[in-house]
């Protein structure tokens, strides 16, 4: 039995780890994958870390809890919709339950005949992959939105740093929007 969780985790947050934990106390026979999405976009606003990185920050949340089976895989888009789970079902292992909020990714899971669960969203304004990178570039306010591994981890990576620039860089593009 596995399930599969698929988020961008830009970056991996307290809500990420909460829903990992519902999941696992569901289901603590199951091993669970988290597919890295969009794992080819980085050094962008909404794309800031890379696959590596986003890979770091999930091993290390997660590494400190006790009985959590758990693969980490980077998926890159490939922007046909209609053959995404095909796609990842040549690469993944054998999952039998998708977990997701996101409704597109439920309607195309459920049509390949998967059974689709919706994990309680923990604080969502809070836990929220754009306000917490906004809070990155201001270069406060973010540290009690992750787990202290992560948060040493993207102090380790200049984060805040990045964010900065990148936000700069994003407010700065024509067209660009927050």
């Amino acid at each position: 039995m596995r399930g599969l969780l698929v988020g961008r985790f830009q970056p991996f947050h307290l809500g990420h780890l909460q829903v990992v934990r519902t999941i696992h106390q569901g289901r603590p026979e199951a091993a669970l994958l988290l597919a890295i999405g969009s794992a080819e976009e980085s050094y962008t606003w909404k794309n800031p870390f890379t696959a590596g990185e986003r890979f770091e920050m999930i091993d290390r949340a997660l590494g400190p809890l006790d009985g959590v089976g758990y693969r980490i895989v980077p998926v890159a888009d490939i922007r046909r919709h209609a053959q995404w789970v095909a796609y990842l079902e040549s690469f993944l292992p054998p999952f039998d339950r998708v977990y997701t909020n996101n409704p597109l990714t439920r309607l195309l899971f459920e049509r390949a005949g998967y059974a689709v669960e919706s994990p309680p969203l923990y604080s969502r304004t809070k836990f929220e992959g754009e306000h917490i990178r906004t809070l990155l570039a201001r270069g406060r306010g973010w540290r009690e939105l992750v787990s202290a591994p992560v948060a040493e981890y993207l102090t380790e990576i200049e984060a805040p740093h990045r964010l900065s620039l990148l936000r700069g860089s994003a407010r700065s593009s024509p067209g660009a929007s927050e």
